[in-house]
This record gives structure tokens, C-alpha cells and sequence, in this order.
């Protein structure tokens, strides 16, 4: 598998960690235009560390695969599951550029079939690499946090709802041997 390395300018200053402490796959989706926006926002420093928040691995359209954070770092990616897990983000709108807009909560934007291939391939050769991760999620399994809509301070959205509902779960759970936690996700820690 061919994947493209780019690290991020901060990833020295991110947390090691054993491979053997990695359990867990997080599907992401950047709901950004491209994967030029995606670096540029993966760039950004949010942290007194002088680090971001980002991916380890990023998938664009046409099935191009770049890791821009080593899985032996820890990345910032899911709130409350980053130091067992590995995040996968895809190039996708999402809800770009109104993600918390409450008239916008449904993405319009379906997974490339090439993209979801690369996907699936990633995920087998991480697990050969990694043979204790086991579980698979989805962003919007682990964060189920609400938030005021940027529209309406009287209602709510959810903070994250990637990778979303044209997400193929079965065609890329059949094609995978992990297990997938779901909706279980927030019993999962």
C-alpha cells in the first residue's frame, strides 16, 4: 500500500506511545472542501504544547493516502479517546461550511468508491502493523456532544456527526477484521 508521508510541523512535540496501546480506529470526515484546507486547519496550534488537532491518517478523493501523524503519537482527533486510538480522516464536505448550522445537519456529500477501497486497504495493513487494534467507530459514536446552534441560541446540533450517514459501514465491516462499537461507543474507554 502506497501511503504518502507529510508530518505535521508539530509532530515531534505530540505524546509517544507503545504501539501495543492502540485498540481503537476512529473514521473521521473533514468536512472541508479539500485536503489543502484539511492541512491547513491540521496545521493550526491549539494547544500550550504547540500542537493541533489532527488525523494520523487522511484519505483524499481520488484514494490517496497520506499519514501526517505516526500511529506511535498520540493525535488529537477524539475528544476523551486519543492516547488508545488511531483517527482516519476523509476528504469530504460534510456539513461545510455551516457545520452547526441547524438547517444543515444533513451532509450531501456521498463516500468515492475509490476513497472507501483505500480506506479498507489502510485498516488491513494497520492491523497487520498493529494486532491489537480491534475496534472500529465512527467520530459521531465517541462525541456525542451537543452544542447551540450558530442560527438559533434556543436549539442544539451535535458537535460531530462524521463520518456520517453515506458512510458504507457494511460494505467496509465485511472487508475489515475489526469490530465495530457503534452506538456502544460511549461505554467504550
Amino acid at each position: 500500500m502506497q501511503i504518502t508521508v507529510k508530518p505535521l510541523n508539530y509532530e515531534a512535540k505530540l505524546e509517544d506511545r507503545n504501539l501495543s496501546d492502540i485498540e481503537l480506529l476512529v473514521i473521521h470526515c473533514t468536512e472541508l472542501p479539500d485536503l489543502v484546507m484539511a492541512r491547513e486547519y491540521g496545521e493550526q496550534i491549539h494547544y500550550s504544547s504547540g500542537t493541533g488537532n489532527s488525523g494520523h491518517f487522511y484519505i483524499d478523493r481520488d484514494g490517496s493516502v497520506y499519514q501526517w501523524v505516526k500511529p506511535e503519537k498520540v493525535a488529537h482527533h477524539v475528544k476523551g479517546h486519543n492516547q488508545q486510538s488511531i483517527g482516519i480522516e476523509l476528504v469530504n464536505y460534510g456539513r461545510y461550511p455551516n457545520w452547526h448550522h441547524s438547517a444543515h445537519q444533513v451532509p450531501t456529500e456521498s463516500y468515492a468508491d475509490v476513497l472507501i477501497s483505500s480506506l479498507i486497504q489502510l485498516i488491513n495493513h494497520l492491523h497487520q502493523q498493529i494486532p491489537t487494534l480491534k475496534h472500529i467507530a465512527g467520530h459521531e459514536d465517541l462525541d456525542q456532544g451537543l452544542m447551540v446552534a450558530t442560527d438559533n441560541p434556543n436549539l442544539q446540533v451535535r458537535r460531530k456527526i462524521d463520518p456520517g450517514p453515506f458512510f458504507p459501514w457494511e460494505q467496509v465491516m465485511k472487508n475489515i477484521p475489526l469490530i465495530n462499537i457503534g452506538s456502544n461507543a460511549k461505554n467504550y474507554e
